[in-house]
């Protein structure tokens, strides 16, 4: 499996340490998945690693330094419904995952997407160059979010999540990056062509405007979805507790906090504050 493996970003901001996320987020899929791991940093987040989690430095495969995610933006962080803290937030380096990625088949993950079974190495086995997510589902369907995204605006194209993504290295697969990132590079001109009121760039938005001119602006078999559905919670909700697979939940709802319970799936913790607090109550050890 020399040639396959996980690819994950981590550039800190003041307020969170994606470093130390992204080590728990190693350690899972080393421990289910089997496969080696790759981080992305800039140089100050290679030394942040090596002086601070020096004991866990080995659970990554290769650490690339790349200091180009300099353009960052501000955006909210929220821990809970009520609280939120603003930051600054380096996520401009996903579109160079094909040509910095040391392996011929690679996973890209968020630091907040814990694996929790094995369903993600199908896409090992599977025939296709590229497999994402066009859904994500909230882990309680009962309960969905007031703000849940399908689109990319009220009259846009349906949206890819960048979450987590497969690809193999070829050619339609080189072209659909180059694409991403002439869209990130031009970001100004495709939000206003699109009519996204969010300034901010974002992946989900760049994949899915690429896709969609990669194939000629007409439904494709192309890319297909990932042998696993994405569950997610939002960053008004609250990971309790993680132990054995099992999630502790508390969610958000109009009738108050929910708790609830998920065993064995692969989460989007998208409170990353929450996510902190399991890590610093000694997950890793």
């Amino acid at each position: 499996m020399s040639n396959q493996g996980v690819v994950m970003f981590a550039y800190n901001n003041n307020t969170i340490d994606y470093i130390k996320q992204s080590i728990f987020a190693a350690v899972q899929v080393k421990k289910i998945l089997n496969l080696p791991v790759s981080l992305v940093t800039s140089a100050q987040g290679s030394v942040h690693l090596h002086n601070k989690f020096k004991k866990y430095s080995t659970v990554f495969q290769h650490v690339i330094i790349n200091d180009d995610n300099t353009q960052s933006q501000l955006r909210d962080f929220y821990n809970g419904a009520l609280n939120k803290i603003s930051d600054q937030w380096h996520n401009q380096l996903r579109s160079s995952a094909y040509a910095l990625t040391p392996y011929e088949e690679t996973l890209v993950m968020d630091t907040d997407f814990i694996i929790g079974n094995k369903n993600l190495l199908k896409c090992f086995h599977s025939k296709q160059d590229f497999l994402i997510n066009q859904h994500a589902k909230y882990i309680n369907r009962q309960h969905k979010p007031e703000y849940q995204i399908e689109n990319m605006s009220d009259t846009g194209i349906k949206m890819y999540w960048a979450t987590v993504f497969f690809f193999r290295k070829t050619p339609r697969v080189q072209k659909l990056f180059e694409l991403i990132a002439h869209i990130k590079h031009n970001w100004a001109y495709y939000r206003f062509i699109w009519t996204i009121h969010e300034k901010n760039f974002r992946n989900d938005y760049a994949f899915s405007m690429a896709l969609h001119e990669i194939n000629h602006k007409q439904r494709s078999f192309w890319p297909q979805q990932l042998p696993d559905s994405l569950f997610y919670i939002t960053d008004r909700d609250v990971a309790v507790s993680f132990k054995d697979n099992k999630w502790h939940l508390q969610l958000i709802t109009a009738e108050g906090l929910l708790d609830t319970s998920a065993v064995n799936i692969n989460l989007h913790v998208m409170n990353k504050f929450s996510l902190d607090g399991i890590i610093n109550s000694g997950v890793l050890q």
